[in-house]
């Protein structure tokens, strides 16, 4: 095999490009420049809207909005605590219920989230919504995608910026894009998370959908019928993108006890055993 040889340049830009996570402050790669990644993010939600039907007026989509702010309240909260609240300055959130009988949700940067209506029976009630809604804009948070983006651009695309990939090779571009931000699905490409990226969601997840005042402890329950879902039959698209295991629920009770505490603040409730 070829030995590849880099530059002190180009391994100093390298260092430079790298980013730590909220929370975990773990360092990761970050090519793309928020500034070029929100316009990407809003065309592609406003196509997908624009392409499927959204749901509105119906006791659903209100729950999904209702739940929606109260996330974003609590992320902009938790944000501003760790002194990383200008990684919101230029998102505008937005909330929809979209009509799919897939078993999926997800979220883009700049707060696009968007859940199928085949979530709705499996999520049961609004924490249970809460669970699903505040993992995947946890994933947007952590900054998952853009670190999956980027990784998919230096192997890909040799490294290119993604204004020039978007020039020359737009609709390969695409695909790693929406692949990246669990959607590749319906392009024929599957990109699932790491177990490292599902194990930081897992726990911003549970401390934002706490500090919204949902009780973190259905988590659980949530993923239990996740799995339950999957059982007899093809795996939920959002399981593609997901992988959940016995692991996952070990690491969420083993995190619960932090999120317990950002609950009993949010909801002022005497702590319990």
């Amino acid at each position: 095999m070829k030995a590849v040889h880099f530059t002190i340049p180009f391994v100093c830009a390298f260092l430079l490009m790298c980013q730590p996570v909220p929370l975990t402050q773990r360092s990761q790669l970050n090519l793309i420049p928020e500034s070029q990644l929100l316009p990407l993010s809003s065309d592609e939600y406003q196509s997908m809207l624009n392409e499927m039907e959204v749901v509105t007026g119906t006791r659903e989509a209100a729950m999904v909005k209702r739940v929606g702010r109260r996330i974003k309240s609590a992320v902009a909260d938790y944000m501003a605590e760790i002194g990383y609240e200008e990684r919101l300055e230029d998102y505008e959130w937005e909330f929809n219920l979209i009509e799919d009988s897939a078993i999926n949700a997800f979220a883009m940067p700049g707060g696009k989230v968007g859940v199928f209506t085949g979530m709705m029976p499996v999520a049961e009630t609004e924490t249970g919504l809460a669970v699903v809604m505040a993992h995947e804009i946890a994933h947007v948070i952590a900054q998952h995608g853009n670190e999956r983006m980027s990784q998919a651009l230096l192997v890909q695309l040799g490294g290119a910026a993604l204004s020039v990939a978007l020039a020359e090779r737009p609709a390969e571009t695409r695909r790693l894009f929406l692949a990246a931000y669990g959607l590749g699905s319906q392009l024929g490409v599957l990109l699932p998370y790491s177990r490292l990226h599902e194990s930081e969601a897992d726990r911003l997840g549970l401390i934002f959908m706490a500090k919204a005042g949902y009780n973190p402890r259905e988590a659980v329950d949530f993923w239990q019928r996740m799995e339950e879902a999957s059982e007899g039959g093809a795996p939920p698209a959002f399981l593609s993108t997901h992988p959940t295991h016995q692991q996952r629920i070990e690491n969420l009770r083993e995190q619960m006890p932090e999120a317990l505490e950002y609950y009993r603040e949010a909801t002022e409730a005497p702590p319990t055993d």
